[in-house]
């Protein structure tokens, strides 16, 4: 087993009072485990083939923040206990890197680029923004999130000290590995409901099982790659998705780095061909993802485990070059020829409005 790990310890409301907590304790928290005490922090993605358990954050862009931890212990409560401060309601409007008018003329570009045969999708996203108090605490806004937006790979990094304060709330398994079996389970294609699915929501669906089976195939075994599950539909507060399951066999030696070389940035955020979509994301976004749209998780190397979720439902807080403290969550969809600018546009705002509402007070958990 890893360092540390044993029965889980004295609930955090057994160890503080409300309103004394110390956000100094750094810690990672998901679905199956939670883990403190810090022991290293790596930018290089090999330190995950060295042991120890690690918190696992990488960028879109491809910056990777690995954080070894000491005492790591099972839980198994979800959703988590209410925290021990407040979520201060973050009053007023959001700002965006790309507003209504920019992103349906960007998705009028990509579908130029589908006509001309440059692509057959991209995803195109915008970042929102909030100024963060410098009191605002993030595991407050997971257990937020954890009790109004329940998701399988719910997770909190909260590293400051390493630049790493995350909540996700993610939907979407980017990668999980069981020994030499490597898994991942792309969405693509999002309704109000699962009776609402277009027939592009499918056809997407199929694009990105298709880019995904070819990632993999770079670091599996030959032959083992395949599909197990084919558009399934997952039901999830406020809306539905379509969800391809994909696996295959690890070739033996294959290490971590390649790993990421082969598969990031996740497919059904990025487009296909992969390359091209990538092009025109950087041609039409106009800063960072950031981690959204990366991998977001843990990486036990003692046991040749992990699961790492594609950054989506996340939020994260970092400074600007002023010093000032934000709030960010990243919003997009998939666009192909049979995209309405309209229709896309609204996905997103589907896609953020109930997340958006519980950080803002206009929902409640």
């Amino acid at each position: 087993m890893g360092p540390g790990r044993g029965d889980r310890g004295p609930s955090c409301a057994g160890a503080c009072r409300r309103g004394t907590y110390d956000r100094r304790v750094d810690l990672a928290r998901f679905t199956d485990w939670e883990a403190r005490g810090v022991l290293d922090v790596r930018h290089d993605l090999a330190c995950l083939d060295e042991g120890g358990f690690w918190a696992v954050v990488v960028t879109f862009e491809g910056q990777a923040t690995c954080v070894r931890f000491a005492d790591v212990r099972p839980t198994t409560r979800m959703p988590w206990a209410a925290p021990c401060v407040d979520w201060s309601p973050l009053e007023g409007e959001w700002q965006m890197t790309l507003d209504g008018t920019a992103y349906r003329e960007g998705v009028r570009s990509i579908r130029r680029h589908v006509a001309a045969g440059d692509v057959y999708q991209v995803n195109l996203c915008r970042v929102m923004s909030h100024p963060l108090p410098e009191d605002a605490d993030l595991e407050a806004l997971a257990g937020l999130l954890a009790a109004g937006n329940p998701a399988p790979h719910a997770a909190l990094i909260r590293v400051p000290g390493a630049g790493l304060e995350v909540a996700c709330a993610s939907p979407e398994l980017f990668l999980s590995r069981r020994g030499d079996r490597l898994e991942s389970r792309p969405i693509k294609g999002t309704a109000p409901a699962a009776g609402q699915m277009l027939a592009k929501d499918y056809a997407e669906n199929v694009m990105i099982a298709d880019l995904v089976r070819n990632d993999l195939s770079h670091v599996c075994r030959e032959g083992t790659v395949r599909v197990d599950a084919l558009c399934a539909t997952e039901e999830h507060p406020g809306l539905a998705h379509l969800v391809t399951t994909v696996s295959g066999s690890l070739r033996p030696g294959v290490t971590w780095p390649q790993i990421a070389a082969a598969t990031l940035p996740p497919g059904s955020v990025s487009g296909a061909p992969k390359s091209s979509a990538l092009a025109a994301i950087a041609a039409l976004e106009p800063g960072p993802r950031g981690p959204y749209c990366g991998a977001v998780g843990w990486v036990d190397a003692d046991r040749d485990e992990a699961d790492l979720a594609v950054g989506i439902r996340t939020f994260w807080a970092e400074r600007d070059a002023a010093g000032q403290r934000w709030l960010r969550f990243g919003t997009g969809a998939g666009i192909t020829w049979g995209s309405d600018p309209e229709q896309e546009w609204e996905e997103t705002r589907l896609k953020a409005a109930r997340l958006i509402g519980l950080a803002s007070g206009r929902v409640k958990a």
